[in-house]
C-alpha cells in the first residue's frame, strides 16, 4: 500500500482510437496528486496538407500534451486542485469580505451585488477550478456582446471576477487565477470635461425652481462638493469666519457616512457662495447648527430622483447643455477666463482627492487678493552678501590684507552690528513673548450671514 501525499511525477502519453465517424487522438496523463486522466483531443486529420479547425495530427496532439504536462508541473493545470466550491460560493465569499472586513460603502457594495447577481446566472453551479484563461477569452466577446456592454462595462465585470477568484485563492486553495492573463477591453480617455462657464451656471441659478435649489446648484458649481456631500450639509459646516465650508459627510443610499475619500475636507467659499448661504440662512425654519442646508419642509434630506428631475427642468429652461449634476463640481477648476493664480496662495485648498490645486475660476476668495489685482511676487529680497575686506594695493597671496570679523558687513555703516541686526531686507521685527492673539468673539450665525452678504455686495463690480 502506496502512503498517501506522494507526488508522483507528471507525464502522459496520446493514441489514436478507431471510432464509427474515424479515427480520433485522446491524451491520457497522470497528475501529481495520482489521479490518471483521459481526454478526447479531437478527430484525427488523414488528409494532405494543413489540418481543418477542429482536426488533430500527431504533431498538433503532442504540442497539446506537452503543454498540459507542463501546466500541471506549474501547478496551473485546471481541475487538478479540486476545491469543493461552486463560482456562487466564492462569490457570496468574495461580498462578505467586501462588506465585513474591508468594509466598503453601501453603494459600493449595491454595485458589486448587481454584478455578482449577473455572474450567477452566468457559470453560479460551475466549479471554480474548471475555468481556464481561455474560457473566459471566448466569454467576453459573447457576454458584451449580449447584453449590449461597452467596454467600460466589460472591464467592471473583469475586474469583479479576478477580485472573486483572487479571494477563493486565498480561502479554497486554488492553485491559480484564470483572470490574471486576460485582457482586458480598452477604454478611451476624453479630450477633456465639459463643464459650464460662469455665465451659463447663472443661467441655471435663475432658472431653478426656488432659491434653495438655485443655492444648490451654485454650491456645486463654485465648490467642487458632490451631490451626496451637498444633502448631507449642515449649518455647522458651513463657517462664515473663515470663509470655507467643511465637508465631513455623504449622503447616499438613505444612509449618512463619510465623503467618498473617507476623511474631512475643507473647500473655501467664493463671494456669491457665501452670500447665496447667507440669503438661505435668514428662512424661518432649520437655521440651528444640527439642521440641513438643503432640506425640504420638514426638515429631511431631499430626495435624489426629485431633485435631479427639478435639475433636469432648470437645464431646459435655460436653454443648456444636457450635463449630468455630477459635473457642476468640475466647474470648482481652473478655466481660461481665471487669472493665474500662485500656488502658495491654494495649498491649504487642494483636496485630498486631487494633485492639482483647485481654482476659484469666476470670483476670488473672501480675504484674498481681488482679481483685478496683480499676483503677489513670489521672489525673496536679494539679502546682503557678507564679503572680506581686502588692501588696497593688490598683494600676492592676500599679503597686507585685513580681515573683518565674522559677523559684520563689510562697508556698512552698521559695522558694529550683526548682519540679522542691520536694518534692510534682512531685518527681522523682534516679537515680544508676552504678547497674546486677540482673542475675537464669534458672532452669531446670522449676523456673521449677514455680514458676508453685505461684504459680498461691496465686492461686486457695478454695471
Amino acid at each position: 500500500m502506496e502512503a498517501q501525499g506522494i507526488v508522483r511525477s507528471v507525464s502522459g502519453h496520446i493514441f489514436k482510437a478507431e471510432r464509427q465517424r474515424g479515427p480520433v487522438w485522446y491524451a491520457k496523463y497522470r497528475l501529481p496528486d495520482g489521479r490518471q486522466v483521459q481526454k478526447k483531443l479531437g478527430p484525427a486529420w488523414t488528409k494532405r496538407g494543413r489540418p481543418e479547425v477542429g482536426y488533430f495530427t500527431k504533431t498538433t496532439a503532442e504540442a497539446w500534451l506537452d503543454s498540459t504536462l507542463a501546466e500541471a508541473r506549474r501547478g496551473e493545470l485546471a481541475g487538478m486542485v479540486r476545491t469543493g466550491a461552486s463560482f456562487k460560493d466564492a462569490a457570496a465569499e468574495w461580498l462578505r469580505y467586501c462588506e465585513h472586513e474591508r468594509a466598503v460603502k453601501p453603494g459600493t457594495l449595491a454595485g458589486y451585488k448587481s454584478i455578482v447577481g449577473v455572474l450567477d446566472d452566468e457559470f453560479g453551479a460551475s466549479a471554480i477550478e474548471s475555468f481556464t484563461p481561455d474560457f473566459f477569452e471566448r466569454w467576453k466577446g459573447g457576454f458584451a456582446a449580449k447584453r449590449k456592454l461597452t467596454n467600460r462595462g466589460v472591464q467592471r465585470y473583469l475586474v469583479a471576477l479576478h477580485s472573486i477568484f483572487k479571494r477563493a485563492m486565498k480561502v479554497y486553495g486554488l492553485p491559480h487565477n484564470p483572470l490574471a492573463t486576460v485582457e482586458r477591453p480598452r477604454v478611451p480617455r476624453s479630450a477633456g470635461i465639459d463643464v459650464f462657464s460662469r455665465e451659463e451656471v447663472m443661467a441655471l441659478v435663475r432658472a431653478a425652481t426656488d432659491d434653495q435649489d438655485g443655492t444648490l446648484y451654485l454650491t456645486a458649481a463654485f465648490t467642487g462638493l458632490r451631490l451626496g456631500e451637498l444633502l448631507g450639509l449642515r449649518w455647522e459646516d458651513v463657517d462664515f469666519d473663515a470663509v470655507t465650508i467643511r465637508v465631513r459627510r455623504n449622503w447616499t443610499d438613505g444612509r449618512e457616512g463619510t465623503p467618498k475619500s473617507g476623511r474631512d475636507r475643507a473647500v473655501p467659499m467664493m463671494d456669491d457662495v457665501a452670500a447665496a448661504l447667507a440669503r438661505l440662512g435668514q428662512r424661518d425654519h432649520d437655521t440651528t447648527d444640527r439642521d440641513l442646508v438643503f432640506c425640504d419642509q420638514l426638515g429631511r434630506h431631499l430626495g435624489y430622483k426629485t431633485l435631479r428631475s427639478r435639475y433636469k427642468k432648470a437645464l431646459k429652461t435655460a436653454k443648456l447643455r444636457d450635463l449630468r449634476f455630477h459635473d457642476l463640481r468640475h466647474t470648482f477648476g481652473p478655466t481660461p477666463s481665471a487669472p493665474p493664480t500662485p500656488a502658495r496662495s491654494w495649498s491649504g485648498w487642494v483636496t485630498p482627492t486631487s494633485r492639482r490645486p483647485r481654482s476659484t475660476s469666476p470670483t476670488s476668495l473672501a480675504g484674498m487678493p481681488p482679481s483685478d489685482s496683480p499676483p503677489p511676487s513670489r521672489t525673496r529680497p536679494p539679502r546682503p552678501r557678507r564679503t572680506r575686506s581686502r588692501s588696497l594695493t593688490d598683494a600676492p597671496n592676500g599679503a597686507g590684507s585685513e580681515p573683518i570679523p565674522q559677523g559684520r558687513i563689510a562697508g556698512s555703516e552698521h559695522a558694529g552690528r550683526s548682519s540679522c541686526e542691520a536694518p534692510g531686507p534682512c531685518a527681522r521685527p523682534r516679537r515680544s513673548s508676552s504678547a497674546e492673539p486677540r482673542a475675537v468673539p464669534p458672532l452669531p450665525p446670522r449676523r456673521a450671514a449677514a455680514r458676508i452678504a453685505a461684504t459680498a455686495a461691496e465686492r461686486r463690480p457695478g454695471p
